[in-house]
């Protein structure tokens, strides 16, 4: 996955991609909601896995070199830090992102499946509920004082034990799968892809705005795919090979 020297004069960087291995987990949970059952054993072939939410840096040379419209809140000061996941955008844009810097870039980006992603976001800790273990989300480092009017600049905080940022919290993360709620009950065992069609596209995390900012690793979210609110944002993920 090497990109050309000019791209690199001109891309702050293609988002850092970390290397899951390949294994079984446990998927879903017993302490969530009715879409996170059954818990089920999954296999996950190895993938890569952007080290941090795409930032507005990033998006931008994509906005421009596309021609299309910026994000709605990208001018917004509680938003608009270089640094910053980009927020408000929909589903297709988060596709047509990856789609562009295959172009650019000869590889192979995608969205993430939620197999892949919550795999990635428990760092090989199966049963546990947060990428850290079981302690809830209040006994982290400045809870209360962080996300006070928006997502914060990413990899401010150390990474889960696969090297991910940010996983679980800051924004939602739209996933290529289609949503369905009980998906789980005819889940494939290997590499599981979602529905084959549906109306909502599968999201997953916490985000900034919500009362508990931290999600567990096996909760599940969705929306329509043009929809673009201000805690959803993406992260890509790569083929092997």
């Amino acid at each position: 996955m090497s990109i050309s020297a000019s791209l690199k004069l001109q891309i702050d960087h293609v988002p850092d991609m970390v290397l899951i291995p390949p294994g079984w987990f446990w998927m879903g949970s017993e302490a969530g909601q009715d879409n996170e059952r059954p818990v089920h054993r999954v296999w996950v072939d190895e993938f890569y896995l952007a080290a941090r939410q795409v930032t507005n840096r990033e998006y931008r040379l994509f906005a421009q070199e596309t021609a299309i419209a910026s994000p709605p809140l990208c001018e917004d000061p509680h938003f608009s830090h270089s640094d910053q996941p980009v927020v408000a955008v929909s589903w297709f844009e988060a596709a047509n992102y990856c789609k562009w810097l295959n172009e650019r870039t000869g590889g192979k980006y995608r969205l993430p499946t939620e197999a892949e992603w919550e795999r990635a976001a428990r760092g090989g800790k199966d049963n546990k509920l947060y990428p850290w273990g079981d302690e809830t989300p209040h006994s982290r480092p400045g809870y209360q004082e962080r996300w006070l009017c928006g997502p914060e600049p990413v990899a401010q905080y150390p990474p889960n034990a696969f090297w991910v940022f940010d996983i679980c919290e800051n924004v939602h993360e739209w996933c290529r799968d289609w949503y369905e709620a009980n998906y789980y009950a005819n889940s494939p065992d290997r590499n599981p892809q979602g529905p084959r069609n549906g109306e909502r596209r599968a999201s997953r995390g916490g985000s900034w705005r919500h009362h508990v900012k931290i999600s567990r690793c096996a909760a599940r979210s969705s929306l329509p795919p043009q929809f673009k609110y201000a805690d959803y944002g993406f992260r890509i993920a790569s083929d092997c090979g």
